[in-house]
């Protein structure tokens, strides 16, 4: 059967064989496949398929058939569309009620977080552009699911407004393609809408940057270790990018 390396990706390593994928194992895969496999029995179409370990040690996961933003600089227009943002809100939605019930195992690994505990979900925690699958104007779902962790649905909510609103810095997000940064704002507000949500958005803006601050400690910590992931972002300035965007942010509703 003939592999083809997936485009994309900070990690590396994903391989198309047929209408499946294979990946490294990691510590935590064995969690995320109970995840998956939870999705699967509530029927969400939106993540790949759990199909095991391969003979090389790697998960077997379903292909996500469509297009992708890949190893491109500037991201498709797909990504930036209103009706995309709208989709990604309602695929959100649909996911926090097919998470809501799932209780992971008692010995369960994450990449990263806290430890699940009562009233917390697992979420995606990586559910941007660069891990959608977009086919024939609709989205398809979203694959790479290693960063899945504890986390709640508010953090979650504010977490792909990050990334799909953008909030990150300016400098990052006209890089990728988008610069009608007027309106932001109005855009958060359609993502909110569309979700369901109800709080105040300023809430959501501190939630983005309180995040952003765990995640910049992340990369500077264990970007000084053997993790090659870390390593790389943070020899590409991705901490100091995201200093950059909590400091642009201070100013983003007044």
């Amino acid at each position: 059967m003939a592999r083809n390396r997936l485009a994309g990706g900070n990690d590396g390593g994903a391989v198309r064989m047929g209408a499946t994928v294979r990946r490294p194992a990691r510590a935590w895969t064995e969690s995320v496949h109970h995840l998956l496999r939870h999705l699967e029995r509530k029927g969400f179409a939106g993540a790949p398929r759990a199909l095991g370990i391969d003979s090389d040690g790697r998960e077997i996961l379903t292909f996500l058939d469509g297009e992708t933003v890949g190893d491109h600089p500037v991201w498709p227009e797909w990504t930036r569309a209103e009706d995309t943002l709208l989709q990604v809100a309602w695929w959100l939605r649909a996911y926090h009620e097919a998470v809501a019930d799932f209780v992971p195992p008692a010995d369960a690994r994450w990449r990263i977080g806290p430890p699940w505990s009562p009233g917390s979900i697992i979420g995606h925690n990586d559910a941007g552009p660069f891990n959608a699958a977009w086919r024939s104007g609709r989205l398809v779902g979203f694959f790479d699911w290693d960063f899945a962790g504890p986390t709640t649905v508010g953090s979650d909510v504010a977490w792909m407004a990050l990334a799909w609103v953008p909030l990150y810095a300016r400098r990052v997000a006209a890089a990728e393609g988008f610069t009608d940064f007027a309106a932001r704002p109005r855009r958060l507000r359609l993502f909110l809408d569309a979700y369901g949500w109800t709080g105040n958005p300023e809430l959501i803006i501190k939630e983005v940057q309180a995040r952003m601050s765990v995640r910049i400690g992340e990369i500077r910590r264990f970007g000084v270790t053997d993790d090659e992931l870390y390593v790389r972002l943070l020899e590409r300035g991705v901490a100091d990018d995201l200093d950059l965007a909590i400091r642009e942010l201070d100013d983003f509703l007044r």
